[in-house]
């Protein structure tokens, strides 16, 4: 659900801002703005991605704390934590808006400065492959840090939730900076392959798609 929202709504709000803030992104960013419209798209929509935060969460305390949820229902876990499922949001979307903004930001820049295409939506399946390597490793290092935090925040309990801004402090005083790129490697070798397959396949198949409708209309 998350990269169906994020890889489809990123096109409707780059389009919006091509519809109506083309110009101002031209006078800007001179040759740049078309990445940096595509950047920019994809940052509000990493912002809007915290709707779907209980799933995230849900997902990262049955990874490192699994006793929270053992024997619980769906209906149970929902109950037990509430509100509690968005704990994070602010740090979510503070991670997401930099994030998305590498992922989309990124993998426009390789097909604009690598490839030279004009028109993203004529980029071939290894053009597409090529730039989703670069979108989605980029996205991986900068959201690194805020990500450490977030996963703190959620995977604990509500009884000994901390601010994040507890978090950072006692990650800075207790494990030093390097503490904001822990499992960075791990990450780009198991979360990296999958995004690049799912944003390469996104990009591949949403033109033809679309194509495909239109001519129905």
């Amino acid at each position: 659900m998350q990269r169906m929202y994020k890889f489809s709504g990123q096109r409707y709000v780059r389009d919006y801002l091509q519809n109506n803030h083309q110009s101002s992104f031209k006078s800007m960013f001179g040759d740049n703005w078309k990445t940096m419209m595509h950047a920019t798209a994809g940052s509000f929509v990493g912002v809007g991605e915290i709707v779907l935060l209980p799933l995230d969460a849900l997902k990262i305390k049955a990874q490192v704390n699994p006793d929270l949820l053992k024997g619980k229902g769906l209906g149970q876990i929902v109950a037990q934590e509430g509100w509690g499922l968005y704990r994070g949001a602010t740090w979510t979307a503070a991670r997401n808006a930099p994030g998305s903004f590498a992922l989309f930001g990124g993998s426009a820049f390789v097909k604009e400065h690598m490839f030279h295409l004009s028109d993203y939506n004529q980029a071939t399946f290894f053009q597409n492959f090529c730039a989703s390597i670069g979108g989605a490793f980029a996205s991986l290092a900068v959201s690194s840090p805020l990500d450490v935090i977030k996963t703190r925040i959620q995977a604990r309990s509500a009884e000994s939730a901390e601010s994040g801004w507890v978090i950072l402090s006692q990650m800075v005083k207790n494990e030093g900076f390097g503490s904001f790129f822990k499992g960075l490697v791990p990450k780009m070798l198991v979360v990296g392959p999958k995004l690049v397959f799912s944003f390469t396949i996104a990009d591949a198949s949403i033109p033809i798609i679309s194509s495909f409708i239109d001519g129905k209309k």
